[in-house]
């Protein structure tokens, strides 16, 4: 069986690390590569990106983190969305590793 992905969509790369630094610390998880997002009304929102951080591990681990990591990203700028994938498929275990960071 495949490891639960939770996914906590954040605004901000400092409010990404930080709740992806309190998940981490709350449960035993690992992380996947964040990923991010500029959406076209970016000036509107409290911070113009949106990161997605990517816990894995086992669905009470990824619960527990996902649930820290909101609570330290509510404090800061804010949660835009999260989900827990309790056994992801196989096209859902490749595209966690898709990350536009690296791109301009």
């Amino acid at each position: 069986m495949a490891e639960a992905v939770g996914i906590l969509e954040v605004f901000g790369l400092t409010t990404a690390f930080v709740a992806g630094d309190a998940g981490c610390k709350a449960a035993n998880v690992r992380l996947e590569v964040f990923d991010k997002n500029k959406p076209a009304n970016a000036d509107s929102l409290p911070v113009p990106l949106l990161v997605c951080i990517k816990f894995r591990g086992s669905v009470t681990d990824v619960t527990a983190a996902v649930e820290a990591g909101m609570e330290v990203a509510n404090r800061m700028t804010g949660v835009v969305q999260h989900y827990i994938i309790p056994n992801p498929e196989e096209g859902t275990e490749k595209m966690l590793k898709i990350s536009a960071l690296d791109k301009q």
